[in-house]
């Protein structure tokens, strides 16, 4: 009886050893996690791949990821799960061993409405992992795989410009000028200043007078508070009613520059314009004339009298009478009456 005990117990040790030598735990440092870009435009989608490094039967990965900038769109290399804020993508070799994977990815798609740089990243954790006939498992992955990478617009520099208002100048005077920087999707600065520098004949004031009616000559201390403000995003476009001051006539140089004061100064944008000044229209003053005594004095203008045009009659004038032309009625009915009478007085010395 006791022989036939310690055959069992023997038998029972043997096989423990032998099922429990086929199962066994370890960790596996192969996993390497890359995305297919690390700079992604809004609208554009990223591939996160997976690589195991060697073959899987089962496993479970989850890829965290940021729902403000990403949203899920596809997978390849097991059954999805999109749980808002990361994937989870589970694995099984149904067949016994014959098809296990080597890799596995999931495709993420930025957000289109995205206007600011975000740097962000992907985070890869795992469980339930074993070999491809399921005789090692490996420890789970519980400090994440991460992956960094870029979402931000495609940004387009900041232009500048500065144009006279009339078109010229002239010295001395409060030229009006146009000053404008823009861009259709400008870089994001928390702390961007605008400066501007001269050259040329004489010297030069650009003033220009913010919202709290302060006037600021932007050559001599810029524009705006001296630690910068916020610019950035679509459609960027500011536009300052500025007045230009010219000492002189002559050839000017006028610099203007964007700066990020965050950054030492480091220029944004810049650009130089060239100007010619004119001298003031001169206004013809009045003639002079010298005295007896060798000093002049101003003349009285002259003033021409208006000169008086005859009028020609014989052309021009439209006669108020009729002229008298033809022969004078009153002799034929003269001349009637005569010869009635002398019929009259002829007739009665007759009839006498």
């Amino acid at each position: 009886m006791k022989k036939i005990v310690s055959i069992i117990s023997i038998l029972l040790i043997v096989s423990l050893a032998i099922f429990t030598g086929n199962v066994y735990a370890a960790p596996l440092n192969s996993v390497s996690v890359e995305t297919s870009k690390n700079l992604v435009r809004p609208g554009e989608e990223v591939k996160v791949n997976i690589e195991f490094g060697q073959a899987l039967g089962s496993y479970t990965f989850d890829i965290a990821y940021d729902n403000s900038i990403f949203e899920y769109v596809s997978n390849e290399g097991g059954t999805p799960n999109d749980m808002g804020d990361k994937v989870r993508v589970v694995f099984y070799d149904s067949s016994g061993g014959t098809n296990p994977r080597n890799n596995m990815s999931v495709t993420f798609k930025a957000k289109s409405d995205i206007t600011t740089s975000n740097p962000t990243e992907f985070n890869v954790t795992a469980e339930g992992l074993a070999n491809s006939d399921a005789s090692v498992t490996y420890d789970d992955i519980t400090t994440p795989i991460t992956k960094n990478l870029t979402v931000e617009p495609q940004y387009v520099d900041y232009t500048l410009s500065l144009v006279p208002v009339n078109g010229t100048l002239t010295k001395d005077e409060e030229n009006e000028m146009k000053l404008t920087y823009s861009s259709p999707m400008g870089r994001y600065y928390e702390k961007a200043r605008l400066i501007a520098e001269s050259t040329g004949t004489g010297d030069v004031k650009l003033l220009g007078t913010d919202e709290q009616q302060l006037e600021h000559d932007i050559i001599e201390s810029g524009w705006g508070e001296e630690q910068g403000y916020k610019i950035g995003g679509k459609d960027v476009s500011q536009t300052l009613n500025v007045r230009g001051v010219f000492s002189k006539a002559g050839n000017y140089k006028i610099t203007l520059k964007l700066i990020d004061r965050e950054n030492s100064d480091t220029v944004i944008a810049e650009k130089t314009f060239d100007f010619t000044v004119e001298e003031k229209s001169e206004v013809v003053p009045p003639q002079t004339g010298e005295t007896e005594s060798g000093t002049t004095e101003s003349k009285p203008e002259e003033i021409t009298p208006p000169v008086e045009v005859e009028e020609n009659v014989t052309e021009n004038k439209v006669p108020t009478q009729l002229p008298k032309t033809g022969i004078n009625i009153y002799i034929p009915i003269c001349l009637v009456l005569s010869i009635l009478l002398g019929m009259v007085i002829y007739y009665n010395k007759k009839k006498k």
